[in-house]
């Protein structure tokens, strides 16, 4: 089923976004971002690239293959490093028209293609849970940016969505007595082990 209200969330973001992006001045781009490493230019040119690595996915669903979204992860970060050296104004450009073509592949995807897999880096999803990771790149980097957006402008249907995908996984990284002593507000948080 097509998710309309993810969907709808993912283009806002994109909005919100590169409003935040063309609100940088040209020598922000090189500042460091909240990643280590990674300056807010390495940041916006993850976001492309996974852009077209979703619209990748997308457009293989449409005619019917199960694609990788990322055939080579050393090439994914070749793409981010380089892209990372660009002018501002090419950095801009290029971040808006990968939103664009993923929202075009949105649009063009079939009611039937929404429960067709495609391979992302933790294995086979639908493309309708394809387009929430992709809200939650969105959401998770806009924030990386250190531009201004933090965890409380996260919109709602995110917040949510993310809620019920982390919880599931929670008794898995942790001590299950632990865990629920601090549930039941009788001890400390728990040390989780890593995703």
């Amino acid at each position: 089923m097509r998710p309309d209200e993810v969907i709808e969330a993912s283009e806002a973001a994109h909005q919100r976004l590169l409003a935040s992006v063309d609100g940088l001045r040209d020598e922000q781009m090189t500042e460091p971002s909240s990643l280590p490493g990674w300056t807010r230019a390495h940041v916006i040119s993850h976001l492309a690239r996974n852009a077209d690595s979703h619209t990748w996915l997308f457009e293989g669903a449409m005619v019917g293959e199960v694609r990788h979204q990322y055939p080579s992860l050393e090439k994914r970060q070749e793409e981010i490093e380089a892209g990372a050296g660009r002018s501002p104004q090419e950095l801009r450009d290029d971040l808006r028209a990968a939103c664009d073509r993923l929202e075009s592949a949105w649009r063009d995807l079939g009611d039937d293609g929404w429960e067709r897999d495609g391979i992302v880096v933790s294995g086979p999803r639908t493309m309708a849970e394809i387009v929430f990771r992709r809200l939650r790149e969105i959401e998770v980097h806009h924030v990386d940016l250190d531009a201004g957006y933090a965890p409380t402008d996260w919109p709602a249907v995110y917040v949510d969505g993310e809620l019920q995908r982390r919880l599931r996984g929670l008794p898995d990284r942790a001590d299950h007595r632990v865990l629920v002593s601090w549930l039941l507000g009788r001890g400390e948080p728990p040390e989780l082990a890593p995703w």
